[in-house]
């Protein structure tokens, strides 16, 4: 059962991760599996890599709690193919509904892990405005141009990584703010259709990033649930709400991507490709925006209110198991 639960978990974060300013790690924070991820990453040190390479598989698996992250690791495997061909089709198709119903979720995730606190002090109210203002920061970068460079894969690697680890903040969109959400696409596509080799360092220097932004993020903070463990939740529940600003559901496009990777300001209503053009930047606006063309207001408030009564719902499961 809890194989299957993990699996489950892991779905759910490979969806979400699909979706752009939506975190894994939030829906492994409210899943209550988060500590265990960050310290059985933790865990991939010096001395499981020995394991590893002398073939004492059994050690190493228990030493990294390897059932445990490999039953999430499917589980985020098929998440993310149904992501790709579900939950994005479903954004596009009905863009303000998904959006209300993710903006009730995320909302109910950023209550239900401040109700966790009990011992709230100024440290903590200052951490969780902190914790809100980078994030809201973030969600309304505008993007850079990306560098070429193997140095810069390698800084985008280590910085998206540790995004993508921390609840309300998406790793995917930390690369588009860096302007290399395009390039890495490309050189993926590169090295699958032509092993371009010039493409291969490229994206072996992201790797490489990736494994030690996993490797020093991971002991960040498991250093800091176990000595400051309210004032870290303080930090990321400001984290959540600063990151609602990107999942408002009205919203028009105010800057796109096209093929080619050059950036199109997109003026209100008008008419383009939407299948060349990825949107990299919108504005927050009202239901009754003369750009919307139907609010869904009566959807939205339903929406909404489904998604903060299923986080409500896991708050009850979990009260109950303990």
């Amino acid at each position: 059962m809890k194989k299957l639960i993990h699996i489950l978990i892991g779905a759910t974060m490979g969806m979400a991760e699909v979706v752009p300013g939506v975190s894994g790690g939030t829906i492994a924070f409210i899943s209550g599996i988060y500590e265990r991820l960050i310290n059985a990453i933790k865990a991939v040190d010096g001395q499981a890599l020995q394991y590893l390479l002398r073939g004492k598989w059994k050690s190493f698996f228990q030493k990294i709690d390897g059932v445990f992250l490999l039953f999430l690791l499917l589980g985020m495997i098929g998440g993310l193919l149904v992501g790709i061909f579900l939950i994005s089709h479903l954004i596009e198709v009905y863009p303000i509904p998904m959006w209300a119903f993710f903006f009730g979720l995320i909302l109910g995730s950023a209550i239900y892990i401040a109700l966790k606190i009990k011992d709230w002090n100024l440290k903590s109210i200052l951490l969780l405005i902190g914790g809100f203002g980078f994030a809201y920061f973030i969600t309304r970068g505008m993007p850079m141009s990306g560098i070429d460079s193997p140095w810069a894969y390698f800084l985008a690697g280590t910085v998206a990584i540790s995004a993508l680890i921390l609840p309300g903040i998406s790793g995917s969109f930390i690369l588009l703010i860096l302007g290399m959400y395009t390039l890495v696409l490309h050189n993926v596509k590169s090295i699958l259709t032509s092993m371009d080799i010039q493409a291969l360092i490229k994206i072996a220097a992201f790797g490489v990033g990736i494994l030690i932004g996993l490797a020093l993020f991971s002991r960040v903070l498991s250093w800091t649930f176990k000595n400051y463990k309210y004032p870290t939740y303080a930090l990321l529940t400001g984290f959540i709400f600063g990151s609602l600003n990107k999942i408002w559901p009205w919203k028009i496009p105010t800057m796109g991507l096209d093929k080619e990777g050059q950036f199109i300001a997109i003026q209100p209503g008008q008419v383009m490709d939407w299948e060349e053009i990825k949107i990299v930047a919108e504005q927050n606006v009202g239901p009754y925006h003369s750009a919307i063309q139907e609010s869904h207001l009566a959807t939205v408030i339903v929406l909404v209110v489904l998604g903060l009564a299923i986080i409500y719902g896991i708050a009850k499961v979990e009260k109950k198991a303990d």
